[in-house]
């Protein structure tokens, strides 16, 4: 079924793992294991009905087949294109649902680190309209009982159709899902003008998308879901956090919007776990970005060859740009634009067409022998940052960016010296 879990694992190798996996971090650790070695991973965890898979876009490959694309470019092209003009949601009859025996506790719900404190939901992609505007995104739910939860909802477009319910006495009513397409949750992971429905950019996306509204609420919901809730988020607040976080750090506690549960249903379909930290969770939030990256870049250079958010800094506060000069200066006009494209942003190296952006033995390399500190070296102090970054004060920080591209009349001096076969 287009937009499902299955329509994506035909496409990719699968390994099958033994046995079960306890709640209490061999989820995780399975999940870090099986990190970049090629299969998706499908596995049955403790107490939850039915299936579940992770690792579905933890590696380039893998993530350039769920956007039907061969090049990064051309990924980046066809998402940017999907948010300019998206497609229409054909929404049509529903798909065979059960209602889960355990409500959240049915769900493949796990504590990932040894910090966390207690079990979550790292995939939630939740649904919500008021108004007549509609909005898709992930969150995480931490699971307090089968019939309740406290999701982190950071202030964007979620948090702006929550105030605007509770500013009017209401509680926001929301059909939260587990298990779609990869293609899907990248849509959902964008940040598109408030409201353009995320929906709309994985039809474009994907070619077309079915949908089907959910049972109580009505919200138009992809037919290949796997799990769908159906509840509220509550003006009730309790405290959430020591999540880890995709840099790795754990989070802070703060107050957050309880959800209440009334009914969750399941299809067929497998659930999704996203480690949150790893690959995968880089990959899913820091695509779009590097596709804004990209499209910023390409205004002022006229080639650009590859942008990446390192996994390191969560696939959010680093990147590395390869791209072809044609005039001087153009490394500094890129770092700039970089900047611009993702404002997170904490630090960027721009790089020559001949360095490999995924190596980073390479990209040292250039800034060994093509870069100095006090002509290469961009600082902007005070700027804006990203409030995942626990060395930001009051979240201003400092970006940096480094022009380690050579010169235009550079001689063999500058030339990375290659063993051909």
């Amino acid at each position: 079924m287009k937009g499902s879990v299955s329509e994506f694992l035909r496409e990719v190798p699968l390994e099958r793992l033994p046995g079960t996996l306890g709640r209490e971090l061999e989820v995780g650790k399975a999940i870090a294991q099986w990190e970049g070695k090629g299969p998706v991973i499908s596995f049955q965890v403790e107490g939850a009905e039915g299936e579940s898979v992770s690792n579905m876009v933890d590696t380039r490959e893998k993530l350039r087949k769920a956007m039907g694309a061969r090049e990064d470019s051309e990924a980046y092209a066809k998402l940017l294109e999907a948010m300019s003009s998206p497609g229409e949601l054909k929404v049509g009859g529903a798909p065979k649902l059960r209602e889960a025996e355990r409500g959240l506790l049915s769900l493949p719900a796990a504590r990932f680190y040894e910090k966390e404190r207690g079990l979550y939901l790292s995939s939630s992609l939740f649904i919500a309209c008021w108004e007549s505007i509609c909005n898709a995104s992930i969150h995480r739910i931490n699971v307090r009982g089968e019939r309740r939860g406290v999701v982190r909802v950071v202030p964007r477009h979620l948090w702006e159709l929550y105030k605007r319910a509770t500013s009017k006495g209401h509680d926001l009513p929301v059909t939260v899902l587990l298990g779609v397409h990869p293609a899907v949750e990248i849509a959902a992971a964008t940040s598109p003008r408030f409201g353009l429905f995320e929906m709309g950019i994985a039809a474009k996306i994907l070619g077309s998308l079915e949908a089907f509204e959910s049972p109580l609420h009505r919200n138009p919901v992809p037919a290949g879901a796997s799990a769908v809730i159906e509840g509220y988020l509550t003006r009730e607040m309790e405290e959430e956090g020591m999540f880890v976080d995709v840099i790795r750090t754990y989070d802070k506690l703060r107050p957050q919007p309880v959800l209440k549960v009334e009914k969750v249903f399941l299809s067929e379909e497998p659930t999704h776990v996203i480690l949150s930290g790893g690959a995968e969770s880089s990959n899913l939030m820091g695509f779009s970005r590097e596709a804004a990256i990209w499209e910023a870049v390409s205004r002022v250079v006229p080639r650009v060859h590859r942008v990446r958010l390192t996994k390191a800094s969560g696939g959010w506060l680093h990147a590395i740009v390869s791209l072809t000069k044609t005039h001087e200066g153009d490394g500094k006009n890129a770092i700039m634009a970089a900047f611009s494209g993702h404002p997170s942003l904490k630090m960027v190296i721009v790089v020559d067409e001949d360095i490999n952006v995924d190596d980073w033995e390479e990209v040292e390399w250039a800034l060994a022998t093509r870069f100095q500190a006090d002509e290469d070296l961009v600082l902007v102090r005070g700027a804006r940052g990203s409030t995942l970054d626990p060395s930001a004060k009051e979240g201003l920080t400092t970006k940096m960016g480094m022009d380690a591209t050579k010169p235009l009349n550079a001689g063999i001096e500058f030339e990375r010296a290659r063993i051909r076969a």
